[in-house]
C-alpha cells in the first residue's frame, strides 16, 4: 500500500507585482506530489524558480493561483495565524545560512521553536539537549553561532528543525556554505532523520551531485518542471 500524500500541488501559479507594468510570472503551474517518508530533491540553476517553489511548500508564502494540500490541510483556507502555526509544528527549516539567533546559545535556539509551540521549559530544555546531543553538539550547547564553526552551526539548524517532531525538513542549500567533508557529515544526518526517524525530507539543491542521493529527482527550469527521475537514494560523496 502507498504511503499517503503529505504534499500534493496542483497548476501552482506565483506572480510578483500583479497588476503594475512590471509583473512577472515565477512559477507557470506547478504539479507536485510528495509522500509520507520520501526523500526527495528538488534540483534546478540559480533563477529556476526552486526557491519560490520552496517558500510555497514550507508556507512562507502564497500561490498567485492554485492548490497547495499540506498533510490534509488546504493551505489556501489559511490565515496567517494557522499557517503561522503549521509552519511551527508540521515543518522542519534547513537553511544555507542558517538562520540561528545570534546573541543566544545553541540550547536556546533549538528550544526556541517549542516555546513558540506552547511547550512548558523543563520540557523544552530536556528535549533540545537531547537533539543537540542526537547531532553530536552536546558539548557545545552553551555556544553562541558565533562561536562555532559552519558545521557546527548548521547541525543546530537541524537539531531546531527537529525540536517540534515535525512531518517534513526542508533543506534549502544546507550544505551550500559547507566545505565538502562538513557537507558530508551534514547529508548524512539527512539520511538518519530518514531511515530511522521516518521523516519526509525535501531538498532543494542546485548539485546534482547531491540530489543523485535523494530517492526522487525532480527538476526545476525558468518554473516548470522539466523532468522527474529516480535517484540512488544511496550516499554518495558530496
Amino acid at each position: 500500500m502507498a504511503a499517503k500524500e503529505i504534499i500534493r500541488m496542483t497548476n501552482i501559479v506565483k506572480r510578483f507585482y500583479i497588476g503594475q507594468p512590471n509583473e512577472l510570472e515565477i512559477l507557470h503551474g506547478i504539479d507536485l506530489t510528495v509522500r509520507e517518508g520520501e526523500f526527495v530533491a528538488v534540483v534546478g540553476e540559480s533563477g529556476s524558480g526552486k526557491s519560490t517553489l520552496m517558500n510555497i511548500i514550507g508556507a512562507l508564502d502564497r500561490p498567485t493561483e492554485g492548490s497547495y494540500i499540506l498533510d490534509g490541510t488546504d493551505i489556501s483556507t489559511l490565515g496567517d495565524k494557522a499557517l503561522s502555526h503549521i509552519r511551527c509544528t508540521k515543518i522542519g527549516f534547513v537553511f544555507q545560512t542558517f538562520n540561528l539567533i545570534p546573541r543566544t546559545s545553541a540550547l536556546k535556539n533549538v528550544a526556541l521553536p517549542m516555546m513558540y509551540a506552547g511547550r512548558g521549559g523543563a520540557e523544552r530544555t530536556k528535549r533540545a539537549k537531547a537533539l543537540l546531543e542526537s547531532v553530536g553538539m552536546g558539548e557545545r550547547m552553551s555556544h553562541k553561532p558565533n562561536e562555532l564553526s559552519g558545521g557546527q552551526k548548521q547541525r543546530v539548524a537541524i537539531a531546531r528543525a527537529m525540536a517540534n517532531d515535525p512531518s517534513i525538513i526542508l533543506a534549502d542549500e544546507p550544505t551550500g556554505a559547507l566545505d565538502s567533508k562538513t557537507g558530508r557529515l551534514v547529508m548524512d544526518l539527512f539520511h538518519e532523520l530518514h531511515e530511522k526517524h521516518g521523516k519526509t525530507i525535501v531538498l532543494i539543491t542546485h548539485s546534482p551531485q547531491l540530489a543523485s542521493e535523494c530517492e526522487r529527482i525532480i527538476t526545476i527550469s525558468d518554473g516548470q518542471i522539466v523532468g522527474e527521475r529516480e535517484g540512488g537514494g544511496r550516499r554518495a560523496a558530496v
